[in-house]
């Protein structure tokens, strides 16, 4: 197939009036000049772009996007707390069917939308008794299945979550979520890791939770002993309780506690990382870590922003992602984010 653009964009910069040709499979096999000869299946009055990466995903929250929003004056204002309690109740009514029928769904609009690919943050794990299933990555495989059936490039990362908080035990509305300990997390990471075998556009990652959620020397236990030719996903820092319980529990500050106890690299993906000082800023751009920014929900959930500029100026990385869903739009994230640094530093 012959495709004509107005223009095509590449690293190097933008090709004008251009031809590109797919083979078979739909890959492209070559992008040229027009000659002004060449015919076309299709002539496209616009522009192509790369695909965009969705960094950050958590399929079963599309089937309650915007499901949580309370505005009774007479109650409590809603927070990312209070729309925890929301997330809770619909990870524990999904069972496989449904998960597999929500997350294809998602896969499909976000394809619409200009992602190729995406970034699976899977902590829905067990049963709705809380007990595992036969087969450890049922709910894995359903991702899987979903990311193929649509045409998405899936990053499956099953989490690691221990903890209803720090030093707290897990709590029943979390008992979908829980792994034990870090053997009981190998093997759902292995299994994981099978499954991802079953299509040829799924790759494997490792990830905790949050410090809130996993004991800190195991933190530090799969950090150092798990694959590391594989990325690493951590939510950090999202809310300002979550690094204010941080303090009183470890000493200190979320990113702080993981620059000075975990050998940072550019295989670690830090999701949100809202609250960062200057020190952590620079650290984390030092370590060469990458800020994933979902600036949708954080806006939605009250979270705050993060220092991109900062961030940017000491040379750091950063993707995006569209987390809860409740917009699907790279554009809309991207324009959330410039106004948001536009705000933060008035330029």
């Amino acid at each position: 197939m012959r495709f004509r653009f107005k223009g095509v964009l590449q690293n190097t910069g933008w090709i004008l009036d251009c031809v590109v040709t797919t083979d078979p499979a739909g890959l492209i096999a070559s992008i040229d000049p027009y000659d002004g000869k060449t015919a076309c299946d299709e002539t496209v009055n616009g522009f192509a772009l790369p695909g965009f990466q969705n960094a950050h995903s958590h399929s079963f929250q599309y089937a309650m996007a915007g499901l949580a929003e309370r505005h009774d004056p007479k109650n409590k204002a809603d927070d990312f707390w209070s729309w925890r309690d929301s997330m809770y109740k619909i990870a524990n009514a999904v069972n496989p069917d449904q998960f597999e029928a929500i997350a294809t769904m998602l896969y499909a609009e976000m394809l619409r939308h200009g992602y190729t690919n995406v970034a699976e943050f899977h902590y829905l794990h067990h049963n709705t008794s809380g007990s595992p299933y036969t087969s450890l990555a049922e709910m894995g495989s359903r991702l899987v299945s979903a990311a193929k059936s649509a045409g998405i490039g899936i990053t499956l990362i099953p989490i690691f979550y221990q903890k209803g908080g720090f030093g707290m035990e897990s709590l029943p509305e979390q008992k979908r979520f829980i792994s034990r300990d870090t053997d009981g997390y190998w093997k759902l990471f292995e299994a994981t890791r099978e499954v991802c075998n079953d299509y040829d556009r799924a790759n494997i990652g490792v990830g905790v939770h949050s410090l809130r959620a996993v004991d800190p020397e195991a933190v530090k236990e799969v950090a150092a002993g798990f694959p590391k030719d594989v990325p690493f996903h951590i939510h950090i820092s999202e809310q300002l309780k979550e690094v204010e319980d941080a303090v009183s529990f470890l000493g200190k500050r979320p990113v702080e506690w993981m620059l000075e106890n975990v050998e940072l690299s550019d295989r670690f993906h830090f999701v949100h990382a809202t609250h960062t000082n200057e020190a952590e800023t620079y650290g984390l751009a030092n370590m060469s870590v990458n800020a994933v920014l979902c600036p949708s929900t954080e806006a939605n959930l009250g979270d705050g922003l993060f220092p991109l500029r900062e961030f940017q100026d000491q040379g750091g990385n950063w993707s995006i992602g569209t987390d809860s869903h409740v917009s699907l739009n790279p554009f809309e994230e991207l324009r959330l984010l410039d106004y948001g640094q536009r705000l933060t530093t008035n330029k």
